[in-house]
């Protein structure tokens, strides 16, 4: 989150963190930490400044004064809003509570939705729509699917992904934990509904049914996923595909926490909880999905399936519900 929109309240020291931006603009870092740390002298309490500070002693190779920045930040902005507790995280600091983690992001993209696509399309090359519905229609034909009845987009943003699932699905929801987002969706009149929730808790609601459940770019947010693929697999009816992205992480480790304050995971883990969960892989493909910095991302697109139970499959469920003796099987 971009904590310099975030005024102090007084003209004069936001006008000292200011040109603290531009010399951390023109790459000198050491003066614009030097100056931040002048600038809180005078107002120790202003918490978007010492996230400002944090950045610059970072990227000057402070890593110390900034995992002290980021502290007293985390100390006047318990809410974890600015991220300060994500950073020392990624930092190895401290766990982060599943409250701070949602505020940050519900934070972070209040910020960004008004500019959110023109960033993504036109500075990111953020691709990832367009080849998830691709793989989408490629397993539809393989499953010889005209469409879908019942749609939900998770973390549905603007609707980039939405958009390119309207002609396919006939009821269509959109979920994303931004109010801002959701209000900036909603005047381009792509879903049938839309709410603003947290995804775990949307799911997790009695009476959620779905045909098709999509994800675009959004569980590098998502720290755990086994129980977000659990709900998901209790939401679909038999036959129906869950399609998301990840971003992607080479190591041992189930996932990471990178300094971009996104989770990259482990595509093997994914795999072997979707197969643990009853879901059958119906494709895979690997990807550089945006630009970071002018870096290439790489991650992960699925399609999932939830398989249609056979009838000796279903016997055996409802023999087992009643207590019963299970059928033979020949």
């Amino acid at each position: 989150m971009n904590a310099t929109f975030l005024s102090s309240g007084d003209l004069l020291i936001d006008r000292r963190a200011h040109y603290a931006q531009m010399l951390a603009d023109a790459g000198d870092f050491h003066a614009a930490a030097d100056l931040m740390a002048q600038t809180l002298a005078k107002a120790p309490d202003w918490a978007a400044g010492w996230m400002m500070k944090g950045q610059f002693s970072l990227k000057s190779g402070a890593l110390g004064e900034a995992i002290a920045d980021w502290q007293h930040a985390a100390e006047l902005d318990p809410s974890g809003t600015l991220g300060a507790q994500m950073h020392l995280a990624a930092h190895g600091i401290a766990d982060v509570e599943p409250e701070t983690q949602a505020a940050y992001v519900e934070a972070l993209f209040d910020q960004y939705a008004d500019h959110f696509e023109t960033a993504l399309l036109q500075k990111l090359d953020y691709v990832v729509p367009g080849k998830l519905q691709a793989m989408i229609a490629e397993s539809m034909a393989a499953f010889a699917l005209e469409g879908f009845a019942r749609g939900i987009d998770l973390g549905c943003g603007t609707g980039l992904m939405g958009e390119r699932l309207r002609h396919a699905v006939s009821h269509l929801v959109g979920v994303d934990l931004s109010g801002a987002m959701v209000a900036e969706t909603a005047r381009k009149d792509i879903y049938d509904a839309l709410e603003r929730a947290e995804l775990l808790n949307f799911l997790i609601e009695p009476g959620r049914v779905a045909d098709l459940v999509t994800a675009a770019d959004v569980f590098m947010y998502c720290p755990s996923l086994p129980p977000i693929f659990a709900a998901v697999h209790g939401v679909l009816r038999e036959g129906g595909m869950f399609a998301f992205s990840i971003e992607r992480h080479a190591g041992p480790e189930d996932q990471v926490l990178q300094d971009s304050l996104r989770y990259a995971h482990n595509g093997d883990v994914v795999r072997q909880t979707l197969a643990g969960l009853g879901f059958e892989v119906v494709a895979v493909a690997e990807e550089v999905i945006r630009q970071d910095r002018g870096v290439p991302v790489m991650g992960m697109l699925f399609v999932a399936r939830k398989p249609e139970q056979t009838l000796a499959a279903t016997e055996i469920a409802e023999a087992e519900a009643m207590d019963a003796p299970a059928p033979v099987l020949h």
